[in-house]
């Protein structure tokens, strides 16, 4: 064959290959279904479901130089967000996750059941415990900061994210609190965030499972818009009030004194140490 005739043959056979893998890809399809609620849910943001989204990509890399030290080595990883179990007190030490601007949806999601978490090796306590025991099964990772898709918020029905609040303080300071950093997650273009009980200084419990009544819920606050660091945190009693928000300002400092947790460890020193003794809360809300 003339080399002339052999290039138009080998561009032929190139084209066919090509399209052959094209259609293979076609007829595997989308791993999730286009009209899944999932899909439905996110509008414009498309997720995998939750068993299939690897933490890689549900988190970006620098959320992972975050996460608190776990004094249980109790650590598991969900989807959007990780957890510091503690079988001791059967709840969660710590729930830490990062809050992006586009995750702020207001879906109208049902609400699913409490189930056991799988992935807990000592296996989470059972929401039976919280039955006519006066107490609420008080989200860490609140439902409504995971209503960007359908399996973000379910995992939040995982009785590894829920500790024992009282109706007026989860209904009332609590639930401010949390509103409020939605609105700081907007302002701020994404915050990172770690909730939790003060497992000490409480002796009460409820269930079979004795799971621990914090006497206290903290919250810690980071944002790192390009680069520029800003911390804050709450300390809020287990019980209804009708203060203002900044009136539950402590240190972050102040927090690990209570919990024995190391927040930032992964944090520079110095920047930490700056960034925790901190307990402006005009510094945070205004700039």
């Amino acid at each position: 064959m003339k080399k002339k005739y052999l290039y138009p043959h080998a561009i032929v056979v190139l084209l066919f290959i090509y399209c052959s893998s094209c259609s293979k890809n076609q007829k595997g399809g989308n791993p999730i279904d286009p009209g899944s609620p999932i899909n439905n849910a996110t509008s414009n943001i498309k997720y995998k479901s939750s068993s299939e989204l690897s933490i890689d990509n549900a988190y970006s890399y620098e959320a992972f130089d975050f996460l608190p030290s776990s004094t249980t080595n109790g650590v598991v990883k969900h989807a959007f967000y990780t957890l510091s179990y503690n079988e001791e007190f059967e709840q969660a030490e710590w729930v830490a996750y990062e809050l992006k601007k586009s995750y702020i949806k207001n879906n109208n999601f049902r609400r699913p059941f409490f189930i056991e978490d799988p992935k807990v090796a000592t296996g989470s306590a059972s929401w039976r415990n919280y039955k006519n025991s006066g107490y609420d099964k008080g989200h860490l990772c609140p439902a409504g900061d995971m209503e960007f898709a359908i399996d973000a918020y379910n995992d939040t029905f995982l009785t590894s994210n829920i500790s024992p609040q009282l109706r007026d303080f989860n209904n009332g300071i609590w639930n401010r609190l949390e509103q409020k950093v939605r609105y700081w997650a907007v302002k701020y273009d994404g915050l990172y965030v770690i909730t939790g009980g003060v497992l000490k200084e409480s002796s009460r419990t409820i269930g079979k499972e004795k799971v621990l009544v914090p006497k206290y819920f903290y919250k810690i606050l980071l944002d790192n818009n390009e680069g520029n660091y800003k911390m804050i945190a709450f300390l809020v009693p287990n019980e209804g009030s009708y203060k203002p928000l900044y009136s539950f300002v402590v240190s972050v400092d102040r927090v690990e004194e209570m919990t024995g947790i190391d927040f930032f460890p992964k944090l520079k020193d110095d920047l930490e140490n700056q960034l925790e003794k901190n307990s402006d809360y005009k510094n945070w809300s205004f700039n």
